[in-house]
């Protein structure tokens, strides 16, 4: 039989199929296979006649014998598998899914079918890793079915809830070990594990200006690298005294902390453009050491001074009293370059106030100062009704070397001279 004669059967076959006729269609389809061998659509036709019948292995061993006369068609593995799940043969089924899905790796209903078997099967792990590759593939369809949307929402249920479970274990069973350890060797292996359960993000450097690599992008240092730390926290009265005798007479000295150009297009800044919602009250301001400002505040000046600064041409040190207003919030951002890390000594923080570094949210209390990388998105808030000030300077990102830190020293002046942007302010 040739190939001509072949399609006019089906053809016929497949209207007497959809008219009713089933034995007719049957026989069209036996005709096929007597003559011209084990045809993948007359074996499918006859297997869907089975799987009317409730014939569940006739219809497999049907199906079976299409995959292998077209064993790239992943449709005829799928019925296969409907066929072997129907007759309660789940191994049988999850091969068959898995045949499709070793030919279409992006065929949906595949894998809905193998999570759903799984999660028959009691398997769940696996079931939630099927579910979570439904939801990352449904995420990509331009348009979905009500029926689509229904596996879709079970998935993220089923999802939801396996995560929940999983990470209830895990806090369970690891609760021994982490009291066991103290909490700044711990943080970087709970926020793994906070990340592979879905309870926080990563985030990476975004620097403005300059990114030194293979630094570890660390929202808040420890504060272990810095020694000293214990020192400026000691000087906190007196440093909060000399603000707040500044802050008294603040008709000189504070100034808004934004003052775009005129003619800047309206940016997440505009709100508190030229306003002292945000102000500041420098003593260094890149690199450069404001004199007078330092006379009128001169323990805090000396306090600084002891310190082991960042020190980098017309770039570090920076350090200023921040005040934030009541009410007042500062909107995600990034910094300039990673190879310094910024200090907040608080001094005021009245109840409401909090601050974000990536994935990491604290409160500021007085005299407790941290450390932090500011190329590393952040944001802060002050919900109180009352202002908060706190004093910030930049130090030497902890993890560049000194030998590094003297070749920065003659890059910049290097870079400037061929007009390389010399500004480079520390954020909050």
């Amino acid at each position: 039989m040739n190939q001509t004669n072949v399609q006019n059967i089906l053809a016929a076959a497949s209207q007497a199929q959809r008219a009713g006729l089933h034995d007719q269609a049957a026989k069209l389809c036996q005709e096929i296979l007597a003559s011209a061998g084990d045809h993948p659509l007359a074996l499918n036709m006859l297997g869907f006649q089975a799987l009317a019948r409730n014939d569940f292995i006739a219809a497999a061993l049907m199906f079976r014998r299409a995959t292998l006369a077209d064993p790239n068609a992943p449709e005829l593995h799928m019925n296969l598998a409907r066929a072997l799940r129907s007759s309660g043969d789940a191994a049988g089924e999850q091969a068959a899914l898995e045949g499709a899905l070793a030919i279409d790796q992006r065929h949906f209903m595949a894998l809905v079918r193998l999570a759903e078997l799984f999660e028959r099967a009691g398997a769940l792990a696996q079931a939630a890793e099927h579910w979570s590759g439904v939801l990352a593939m449904a995420a990509q369809m331009e348009e979905r079915s009500a029926a689509i949307d229904e596996m879709v929402a079970h998935a993220q249920s089923y999802v939801t809830a396996q995560q929940a479970d999983f990470a209830a274990a895990l806090d369970r069973g690891l609760a021994d070990a982490r009291s066991a350890v103290d909490s700044a060797d711990s943080r970087r292996f709970d926020a793994c594990v906070d990340q592979l359960l879905g309870r926080r993000q990563i985030y990476a450097n975004q620097c403005a200006g300059l990114h030194f690599p293979f630094l570890p992008a660390d929202e808040f240092f420890d504060c272990r690298h810095f020694p000293w730390m214990e020192e400026i926290e000691a000087k906190t009265d007196i440093i909060r005294e000399e603000f707040e005798a500044l802050f008294a007479g603040m008709s000189t000295g504070f100034s808004p902390y934004v003052a775009m150009p005129s003619g800047t297009p309206q940016n997440k800044w505009s709100p508190l453009d030229h306003r002292l919602d945000w102000s500041a009250y420098h003593l260094w301001k890149n690199g450069v050491r404001d004199d007078a400002a330092c006379a009128r505040c001169p323990q805090t000046t000396a306090a600084i001074e002891a310190l082991p600064l960042a020190d980098l041409p017309q770039r570090a040190p920076t350090v200023f009293f921040s005040v934030l207003r009541p009410g007042i919030h500062l909107p995600a951002h990034t910094g300039v370059s990673n190879v310094r890390t910024i200090i907040h000594l608080p001094l005021i923080v009245p109840d409401g106030c909090r601050f974000r570094v990536g994935g990491e949210t604290r409160v500021w209390r007085p005299g407790e100062a941290w450390a932090f990388d500011d190329t590393i998105e952040h944001e802060a808030w002050n919900d109180s009704d009352q202002l908060r000030a706190i004093l910030i300077f930049d130090v030497w990102n902890p993890h560049i070397r000194p030998a590094e830190r003297a070749l920065l020293r003659e890059f910049f002046p290097l870079a400037d001279a061929h007009g390389h942007d010399p500004r480079a302010q520390v954020t909050e």
